[in-house]
């Protein structure tokens, strides 16, 4: 029984800290007075590591593959002809729960020191963004009780619908925005345990804000979440909605080559990060095309030029390896990425280009192309903008400009998580070449599937989420993509 009990902890993510490091951060952080909690600066830096460490490491597994900025030279391994074998689930869904109940204690901690709105700001922030991972990853996942084994006992959550998971995360989106308004600072030393922001409330707030418009546009197309609606009143009312500024402000966890603030790929040897895969022709041929200087920073030359091999390859028919990611990038800060300005750029110009808020869809979108170039260190060379496969063109058909807004968008994207997958899936964009290796019937995967532990230590909720979204494959629609 204490066996099964330990599980449903790990699987159920229902409040155990798996860290070695916080074995004892109850005994540590215990008030005689009032009920245990966790001090909420103590937790905002290692767990944002973590986050983005976990992030990292499965983009360049599955992403990546995915979506076609590298292709494994492994012939075995299948992910780039859309086989996706259940264990994957697993790496994904045992870390992000376990760091959510860090961003619910961030919450609680803020609740627990007089109420400070900055860190209870922060925490409802951290978790919708967790909750997103987690639910657009997999669909209904246990949401309202996950987490709640330390104070509820609760070990066998029921799945939340996500429509229902989204409402409440777009809730609590409004809530951190109202709580990081009063700009409560914190003690300057504890401050600067938060690595992304050093607890600055404004610059959570915007974080904050531009997040929720990247999640309002996922759903945008479900008539009954009202999105449209939401974003044109954030984008009308900035003072209400402050947004990101400038590619200063974007949430990018810039990693140093210190420990424990380090990339996920800072104790990779460069083949484990670059030796048994090649860049995509996909990827390589577009930015050759434009001759974006991006491209110096991302790949090596092959024989004095930049070459990508082909995604989707026949079993059997593997490719010699052409270029490959610069062994720099493991220790990129820019890797770090979670939601930067361009990105949010893009967001706004899909936005107005669908009618759903005022303003110029051309003006966003070379605003973001700007940017996107500005973040890596680059200047925006003379007639970029008027370039083949850049130049918008007004009287194009809305197909063809969505084409330039997520081809530029999948670029500025770069490592970030799954957000070049969920991105496709909902729109897609960019239109990827199809190999004639793939499998699935060519079908791109719309999630992954449950952690099969998951399905045996809690059965009866799973069966329940499994009636209620559709089969546990690869091939069902998500609520927001259905």
């Amino acid at each position: 029984m204490k066996l099964l009990k330990y599980s449903f902890y790990i699987l159920a993510s229902a409040g155990l800290l798996l860290s070695a490091c916080r074995k004892d951060f109850e005994e540590i952080n215990t008030d005689p007075n009032k009920a245990r909690y966790a001090n909420p600066e103590t937790l905002i830096g290692p767990s944002l590591i973590r986050m983005v460490q976990v992030n990292q490491n499965r983009c360049l597994r599955i992403n990546n593959e995915l979506m076609q900025v590298h292709v494994t030279t492994i012939n075995s391994d299948e992910i780039h002809r859309y086989v996706i074998r259940p264990a994957e689930s697993d790496y994904l869904w045992n870390n992000w729960y376990p760091e959510r109940t860090d961003f619910l204690d961030i919450y609680r901690g803020g609740v627990k020191l007089d109420s400070n709105s900055t860190y209870m700001g922060i925490g409802l922030i951290l978790d919708a963004w967790n909750i997103s991972l987690l639910t657009d990853m997999f669909g209904d996942v246990p949401y309202s009780e996950a987490n709640m084994g330390r104070y509820e006992d609760i070990y066998q959550p029921k799945f939340d619908k996500q429509e229902d998971i989204y409402m409440d995360v777009f809730k609590k989106l409004e809530a951190a925005n109202t709580l990081l308004a009063k700009g409560v600072t914190v003690a300057e030393g504890d401050a600067t345990l938060d690595y992304l922001y050093h607890t600055d409330p404004a610059l959570w707030r915007k974080f904050g804000n531009s997040l929720y418009l990247r999640l309002l546009l996922r759903v945008s197309g479900k008539a009954e979440a009202n999105a449209p609606a939401k974003m044109q009143e954030i984008v009308a009312n900035p003072s209400q909605y402050p947004l990101f500024a400038n590619n200063d402000e974007s949430a990018i966890l810039r990693f140093t080559t210190t420990p424990p603030f380090v990339s996920a790929f800072n104790t990779y040897r460069d083949y484990d990060f670059n030796g048994d895969n090649g860049l995509s022709t996909f990827f390589i041929n577009n930015l050759k095309e434009w001759d974006d200087p991006r491209i110096n920073k991302w790949a090596s030359k092959v024989s004095g030029t930049f070459e990508g091999i082909s995604s989707g390859y026949a079993v059997g028919d593997v490719p010699e390896r052409q270029s490959y990611y610069l062994a720099a990038l493991k220790n990129e800060p820019l890797l770090g990425n979670i939601l930067n300005y361009p990105e949010l750029q893009f967001i706004l110009a899909e936005a107005a280009l669908k009618g759903y808020i005022s303003g110029s869809a051309q003006s966003f979108y070379e605003e973001g192309v700007k940017a996107a170039l500005n973040l890596w260190g680059y200047e925006m060379p003379d007639n970029y903008l008027s370039r083949e496969g850049i130049k918008w063109n007004e009287s194009d058909m809305e197909f063809d400009k969505m084409e330039k807004i997520h081809l530029q968008k999948y670029y500025t994207m770069f490592f970030t998580d799954f957000q070049q997958w969920y991105e496709y899936r909902r729109t897609g964009h960019p239109v990827l070449p199809k190999g004639p290796g793939l499998r699935n019937d060519g079908k791109m995967p719309s999630r992954l599937n449950y952690p099969v532990m998951v399905q045996t230590l809690n059965a009866t909720n799973y069966k329940n989420a499994v009636e209620q979204m559709g089969p546990d494959d690869i091939n069902t629609k998500v609520w927001w993509n259905k």
